[in-house]
């Protein structure tokens, strides 16, 4: 599949890419993508989350009336679940979110994730272009120019570079990337993928070994 490289000012140069059919292309995988993404979302996770139950609670343990005769329900101490103040029942406690996936259906669901980009004409490639300094106007006026403005772009890199990385760092709705740190939730969740033209290879060696 044939793509126009754009330059920074927005505008469609003379050159063009071929994103390969077998990583751009594909039937893409629908369980695959959601596996992935399942998987990403519950890595996130801290599971830090902690409650007391009944006996971490700091109380008496007198029981509140006698058992019988009151005319009401039996209860314990102070420290039972139905009272203000009392002790969590099966409350939350502190665990490990992480979870594994095969590498092949990890593989198969970001080259799913980018299929769908390529089918629903979400890729744009960039010309190879760097920052001397990190200024965040600069990456922004690269958005205007590409009228991505208002819109989640994910900016893949071939190398990591520290001045574009720091000039998007502010923004929002804008993420930057390097190729071999693509993940199928980050595709999925840009509205444009901006892909700059070295990186293709990039992208295509990540996948290919």
């Amino acid at each position: 599949m044939k793509v126009a490289v754009h330059n920074i000012e927005g505008k469609e140069t003379a050159k063009k890419v071929d994103l390969k059919k077998d990583i751009f292309g594909i039937e893409p995988n629908d369980h695959a993508i959601y596996l992935d993404v399942k998987q990403y979302l519950a890595n996130q996770r801290r599971g830090t989350s902690k409650t007391k139950e009944r006996g971490e609670i700091t109380g008496s343990r007198r029981k509140i009336r006698k058992q019988k005769g009151s005319g009401m329900a039996r209860v314990g101490d102070i420290k039972n679940p139905i009272f203000r103040g009392g002790g969590r029942t099966f409350g939350p406690k502190p665990r490990d979110y992480d979870s594994k996936l095969n590498k092949k259906v990890k593989r198969l669901a970001r080259k799913s994730a980018l299929s769908y980009k390529a089918k629903d004409n979400n890729i744009i490639v960039l010309e190879d272009f760097s920052f001397n300094t990190p200024k965040t106007k600069e990456y922004l006026n690269i958005l205007n120019n590409l009228d991505q403005l208002n819109s989640k772009t994910l900016m893949v890199l071939s190398d990591a570079n520290k001045n574009i990385f720091l000039s998007s760092r502010n923004l929002k709705k804008a993420k930057v990337v390097r190729a071999s740190d693509l993940c199928t939730y980050e595709i999925m969740n840009a509205n444009k993928l901006l892909i700059l033209e070295g990186s293709v290879k990039e992208i295509e060696e990540t996948f290919n070994n």
